[in-house]
């Protein structure tokens, strides 16, 4: 797949374009980060056409398969700024959904995947945003018998190197592909309570994303 990426973050350009990824500028494209309706609307029709959408038609001559847009690189103390990448998110996510109606051309072909991280990750978090099941929820009589989930397998052997708590939460849009849930907020808690409450490893994110756009096999 031909992938791009907008991000002010050095260390994830340097990483991303060992990768091959196109590395772009994230304030080459937005200029003034605001909420503001009409700016973000504009910024959602230029990632769009970097994909192959114009004026809510398919063209051939699409410059990326994928793109990827980094926003809240971590390298920020300041709230207000902090809030303002929040609602940028918002804002851009607002504006895509509306150019990719079900039915519409860009609808029926668009992935939106909008992931959100935890930043530093303490130890102390895992009692607080685990989503492996506690031993003593367990029925004892059958603990040796309870499963693994998938993504703590690798080659039918349990992995070594998955944390089960703290996860990086992602919300999926891609008409008549993904699954609606009840979940309302993008929370912990609520993905936990509401949602498909489904986890994969980070490593298999990109597979799935390809396998979705049908650029991959299915795995596992």
């Amino acid at each position: 797949m031909k992938a791009a990426i907008f991000t002010n973050h050095s260390g994830l350009k340097s990483f991303c374009t060992k990768l091959g990824f196109g590395v772009i500028q994230l304030d080459e494209l937005v200029k003034q980060q605001t909420s503001e309706s009409q700016d973000s609307d504009v910024v959602a029709v230029e990632l769009l056409k970097l994909l192959g959408f114009q004026e809510g038609k398919v063209v051939d001559n699409n410059q990326f398969d994928l793109v990827f847009l980094h926003v809240g690189a971590g390298e920020k103390v300041n709230g207000s700024e902090q809030n303002a990448d929040v609602e940028l998110v918002d804002a851009l996510v607002g504006a895509i959904m509306r150019q990719a109606q079900p039915g519409s051309d860009v609808g029926s072909r668009l992935h939106l995947s909008v992931v959100l991280s935890y930043g530093k990750v303490l130890k102390d978090d895992e009692s607080r945003f685990s989503v492996s099941k506690k031993v003593d929820e367990k029925d004892s009589c059958f603990s040796t018998l309870y499963p693994l989930q998938s993504y703590a397998m690798k080659g039918g052997a349990p992995r070594k190197d998955v944390r089960h708590h703290s996860p990086m939460l992602i919300a999926q849009l891609q008409h008549a592909v993904t699954r609606k849930d009840n979940t309302q907020r993008f929370s912990f808690q609520d993905f936990i309570e509401n949602g498909g409450n489904l986890t994969i490893p980070a490593d298999r994110f990109l597979h799935e994303i390809a396998f979705k756009m049908w650029k991959a096999p299915k795995y596992g």
